[in-house]
Order: C-alpha cells, then sequence, then structure tokens
C-alpha cells in the first residue's frame, strides 16, 4: 500500500471512531432513543411510536406533574417503562370516582387528566385508599388507565431510576409532534 491509501485509511478510520464517541456521549448524557412496545401509554403515545428523551434536564430542574418519564422499571432494571408523572416526592395521592386527588385537591391539569377514567386498581390504587409519596420517589400512571401496569400496582419510581422526559415522537412520519 502506498502512503496515500495509508494516510485516506488513517482519516475514516479517525473520523469513524470520533463520531462512535460522540454518538455515545451524546446518546449517554443528552437524548436517547426509544420505542413505545405497548398501548399503556394510548392516546400519547401508540405501539410502534419512536421517541426522543431529554437526559440531561434533570439535572437542572424538578420533575413536574404532568411530565411523560421514561425510567429504569422498579421490579425489572434491565426493562425502561415511560408513563406520566402524577404525584411528586412527599405528596399525597387517592384515585376516587375515576379522578385523581393530590393533597385532597381534585388534579385538574390538562395534561394529566386528559377525559381519562383513572381505575383503582393494585396495592397502590385502592378505592378511597390515600398513598403518600416518599421522598425522593414518583407516582406514575399510564395514559391508557385500563391497560397500564404501572404505580397502581407496584409503587413509586425512585428518582435514581429516571431516565430523561419524553419530549418529541419522530416516528412514524404521520405522527412527528412534540410530546405532551
Amino acid at each position: 500500500m502506498n502512503k496515500k491509501v495509508k494516510r485516506e485509511i488513517k482519516e475514516w478510520a479517525e473520523s469513524i471512531i470520533i463520531a462512535f464517541i460522540l454518538a455515545m456521549i451524546i446518546r449517554t448524557f443528552v437524548v436517547q432513543a426509544f420505542k413505545i412496545p405497548s398501548g399503556s401509554m394510548r392516546p400519547t403515545f401508540i405501539e410502534g411510536d419512536r421517541i426522543l428523551v431529554n437526559k440531561f434536564i434533570y439535572r437542572f430542574k424538578k420533575p413536574e406533574r404532568g411530565d411523560i418519564i421514561v425510567f429504569k422499571y422498579p421490579e425489572d432494571m434491565k426493562k425502561d417503562f415511560v408513563k406520566r408523572l402524577i404525584a411528586t416526592p412527599e405528596e399525597t395521592i387517592e384515585i376516587k370516582d375515576g379522578n385523581v386527588y393530590i393533597d385532597n385537591q381534585l388534579v385538574e391539569d390538562p395534561y394529566v387528566i386528559r377525559e381519562i377514567f383513572y381505575y383503582n386498581r393494585g396495592q397502590y390504587g385502592k378505592t378511597a385508599r390515600k398513598i403518600a409519596i416518599p421522598p425522593d420517589s414518583y407516582y406514575v400512571l399510564g395514559d391508557n388507565s385500563s391497560s397500564s401496569r404501572d404505580s397502581r400496582y407496584w409503587g413509586f419510581v425512585p428518582k435514581k431510576n429516571l431516565l430523561g422526559k419524553a419530549f418529541f415522537i419522530y416516528w412514524p412520519l404521520n405522527r412527528i409532534k412534540t410530546a405532551k
């Protein structure tokens, strides 16, 4: 091989290595893509939607009620889940007559309610039971309340499990939009 060919191979290899390292840094700390596997967040997300998740936002601000968060599933840390954040640390939640009450106040936030009837299910979602959210934990629900395994069943999402906030649907093309 002549020197020119060796130099070109070296330049290509360096470019590929740098691109790979930058991609890993961005994926690890900035933005990551996820695929929606189930209908638990319908109609917000449907099966097969691909979303982008902001992985650094919660380093600068606290998660807020209504945020769509991606987190490590507390019962199996190998699985990533996406749900809507409903209650924050040290609040009290109650699901009654299909409505959500936080600290005895009906939640009327349009990003939380969305004409959803929240079913009373599971150990942490029983009728007329007030649930205290522990410090550094969150209570999350799927937008498709009738078919979502969420905090009503398995409890709370520890702060350390948060991966980021879903902010954009990028695929399929006919569903491109911001996530709300």
